[in-house]
């Protein structure tokens, strides 16, 4: 294998980025519909770019001293470099661009699918879906473009040997997964303070109907979709993704020494698989695109399933050719810091096959848990009727009992990818799980729009079979997001381990010894933080949405005919309460996450091992908790909105078995789409920190 293959991995960022391009136009030049409905999309619009601006100008701040810091600490390290500050800064841009692209294509997506929908089902699925389709290329293809140029400039112009390349590129990660936290807390704050405070202000005090145009919360909580759902689930996937790579390409890196040994087999096969992996992921994700299309009465679940399940199935059979490429048959490394001895080709793509199942398992079982049409939301709903104490009961018993089932697959993903080629194949695993992220990512954006759709529709007095299109498009959006918070959770879980066992070998820690007091402290320290990360993320939601209930409440009582439509509502305040509450609340939970590692790893290295441990064991089953939990009580809610009939009573919208599910929704809300997606960066970001600062501990 030539070195000429490392110049096809950014050709293949690109590719996905000129695909994007080419998606997009093709969005902006389909009909936007009415000038009311327009003027709704370009409220929504404004109200999302100037969140970002508002967060990007404050997180550009913790940018430029991260970098300085990163800086000075590591030019006068012997194997590092002054440029690890560049890595940290390309990786941060990367991510904001990411996101900054996907939210900006979703807002002009998603007034054009509403009018697409005023034709058919079709129409309207293929626009929602092409807008999440560029979302989720932009993060493959800034990531792996991003990562790959870094890679080239530092191996091949600056000819740095490999362990300083590597010690250098971990930066990336760190920038990544820094402005992935902050817009994961920051957009979900913003969008679950819209959402709550125009819920309950909306259907529980005021009895008008979800997206009301009278409802002055409306735009916020569209405007949140955006800024939440589609920013900040790209931030937290392109995070995971490159995470991913680095941490399979550490691990990598300690089969150099042996492949220098061998013939036809290029030093650097290890390091180079996971890049090389990710490039054919992103072509297949392109392929499996033209997969998803649905007929008039079809079912769209079925459509998207068929795109993303089918390109996981191309890219398991071309990962079997690629790594029998790459790899020698067999081999032997043994070292203290990987304790496993005899690696086949055969075992790495096990590994692979192990991650790609292993996702797509947790991602069938979050659909159970949460889907409009199986039986743990229709307990809730049951629960719903008897008051709002019993569907808060009904939720919190089905999100704890969700978690049993994936903990047994990433447990047996782990013993199985660990048997087929030791920590590199649960790195490996952990990369076959996100080789098909460009799809994946569209599946999960496509639902924001689609809900921002419906809202545009309802608020522009389209007619009702619009709007029952754009519920059917939204109530598989609910689904497609919930399993895609389970495939990022699962995938957290595998790339925090994969960087867990990076960080052992670049800090020198051989094992982890529960039995020692300082390491179980560490353990009981990381185990800690995710509560308390979370309670810092839902107490902002909880301030942030009772100033928006205040706020709503005053604009109905104090302007004129807004109750009877006659007068319109002041939604520019609404979203500044968001806006505000937002880019306050991200800063303390973001420090959190960079400071605990950092602190640990100063008292003592061994330490830092166990919290990393701990906040990988404890974050990544709250999180799972958390998501489906919310997504069930969140589709329970809308069973009963279509009407159901429970002991020979039919229950709707606005009966009391309704409000009940509201009030449950409302209390899930934070949880699956702040405090709950947030765990899966707060674990990856810790570990990355910790691989950052391993050089400066061993």
């Amino acid at each position: 294998m030539e070195m000429y293959v490392t110049y096809l991995v950014p050709l293949a960022g690109l590719l996905a980025l000129l695909y994007a391009f080419l998606r997009t136009r093709w969005i902006s030049r389909q009909d936007p519909g009415t000038p009311e409905m327009q003027q709704i999309a370009a409220a929504i619009a404004e109200g999302a770019r100037a969140f970002l601006r508002r967060e990007y100008s404050v997180l550009s701040i913790f940018v430029i001293v991260v970098a300085v810091l990163l800086a000075i600490f590591n030019a006068q390290q012997p194997g590092s470099s002054w440029l690890i500050a560049l890595s940290f800064v390309v990786g941060a841009v990367c991510s904001a661009t990411a996101g900054f692209i996907g939210m900006t294509v979703a807002t002009r997506a998603n007034v054009r699918t509403t009018n697409a929908a005023r034709t058919g089902l079709g129409p309207a699925l293929n626009v929602a879906f092409s807008g999440g389709l560029v979302m989720g290329l932009s993060v493959v293809g800034l990531g792996l473009l991003g990562l790959s140029l870094l890679f080239l400039l530092y191996s091949e112009v600056l000819a740095w040997d490999y362990l300083k390349v590597i010690n250098v590129i971990s930066g990336f990660s760190l920038g990544a997964s820094s402005i992935a936290l902050f817009a994961r807390v920051g957009g979900g704050i913003y969008t679950k303070a819209a959402d709550v405070g125009a819920d309950l202000a909306g259907k529980v005090y005021e009895g008008i109907p979800e997206d009301d145009p009278r409802n002055p919360a409306t735009i916020a909580d569209n405007v949140g979709d955006n800024v939440g759902d589609v920013a900040g689930m790209g931030a937290d996937l392109f995070e995971s993704y490159v995470g991913s790579i680095i941490g399979t390409i550490v691990l990598g890196a300690a089969f150099v020494p042996v492949f220098q040994q061998m013939d036809g087999v290029h030093p650097l096969a290890g390091v180079l698989l996971p890049m090389i992996l990710a490039g054919v992921g992103i072509i297949v994700s392109i392929i499996g695109a033209f997969f998803v299309k649905v007929k008039e009465g079809g079912n769209p679940q079925k459509a998207l399933n068929q795109g993303e399940f089918g390109a996981a199935f191309v890219m398991a059979v071309l990962a079997y050719f690629i790594i029998q490429w790459m790899l020698p048959d067999a081999w032997t490394a043994e070292s203290p810091l990987i304790p496993f001895a005899n690696y086949t080709a055969t075992g790495v793509y096990w590994a692979v096959l192990i991650g790609l199942a292993a996702g797509v398992l947790i991602g069938l079982i979050t659909e159970y848990y949460t889907s409009t049409h199986t039986k743990p939301t229709l307990i809730i709903a049951r629960q719903s009727v008897t008051g709002a104490a019993t569907n808060i009961i009904a939720g919190l018993s089905v999100g704890m009992l969700s978690t049993g089932l994936p903990a047994v697959v990433l447990a047996l993903g782990i013993i199985g990818a660990y048997s087929a080629a030791g920590l590199y194949g649960i790195a490996i695993a952990a990369l076959g799980m996100l080789s098909v992220t460009g799809i994946q990512l569209a599946v999960d954006a496509y639902g924001p729009i689609s809900d921002n759709a419906g809202g545009i529709a309802e608020m522009a007095h389209l007619p009702p079979e619009v709007r029952e299109r754009t519920d059917k498009l939204d109530a598989v959006g609910n689904t497609t997001a919930a399993i895609g918070k389970g495939f990022a959770i699962g995938s957290a879980a595998l790339t925090a381990l994969a960087l867990f066992a990076a960080y052992m070998q670049q800090a020198h820690v051989p094992t982890i010894d529960v039995s020692q007091p300082n390491i179980l402290a560490g353990v009981l320290l990381g185990a800690v933080l995710p509560f308390v990360f979370s309670a810092l993320a839902m107490s902002a939601v909880g301030r942030a949405a009772s100033d928006m209930i205040k706020e709503v409440g005053r604009q109905f009582r104090e302007i004129p005919g807004l109750r009877e439509g006659k007068a319109r509502a002041e939604y520019a305040r609404c979203v500044d309460i968001s806006t505000k509450a937002a880019i306050r609340e991200m800063i303390l939970p973001g420090l959190l996450a960079v400071a605990a590692p950092v602190v640990v790893g100063l008292i003592d290295k061994n330490m830092l091992g166990g919290l990393l441990a701990g906040v990988t064991v404890s974050g990544v089953l709250l999180a799972i908790f958390q998501a489906n939990a919310g997504g069930a009580w969140d589709n329970a809610k809308k069973r009963i909105e279509a009407g159901m009939e429970i002991d020979g009573v039919q229950y709707g919208k606005g009966s009391d078995a309704h409000k009940a599910a509201v009030v449950g929704d409302t209390v899930g809300d934070p949880l699956k789409d702040t405090s709950g997606p947030s765990l899966n960066i707060l674990i990856k970001l810790i570990a990355v920190v910790s691989l950052v600062i391993a050089p400066l501990l061993a």
